[in-house]
């Protein structure tokens, strides 16, 4: 996804944004994105799941005040709702997303 299709999404899309801020370089990233799709799979119908790599739109980080990645953010509705920092697996991640779209 890129930088700019992330900010019309997180205005436009009636379901939950779950956004998973990562760069290659970044072992624990590399570690979650399996687990990171397969919550997505789990979440489909229920929240649009999508990664940004950071190293190739580095704006991501300076306008959403990104410190570390792996970090997933929540958007709804044009705004971040929720942010959880640190490797998951595909079951905490979909706890997470719950949990915030129940809030």
């Amino acid at each position: 996804m890129s930088f700019e299709n992330l900010q019309k999404a997180a205005r436009m899309d009636e379901l939950p944004l779950i956004v998973d801020f990562w760069a290659s370089w970044c072992g624990p990233c590399r570690m979650m994105a399996p687990e990171f799709s397969k919550a997505a799979g789990l979440l489909k119908g229920q929240a649009r799941c999508a990664k940004l790599d950071t190293q190739a739109y580095p704006q991501a980080g300076q306008v959403h005040g990104i410190r570390g990645i792996p970090l997933l953010i929540a958007f709804q509705g044009g705004r971040e709702i929720q942010r959880q920092a640190g490797a998951m697996s595909a079951r905490d991640i979909e706890a997470w997303v719950r949990r915030v779209a129940a809030a």
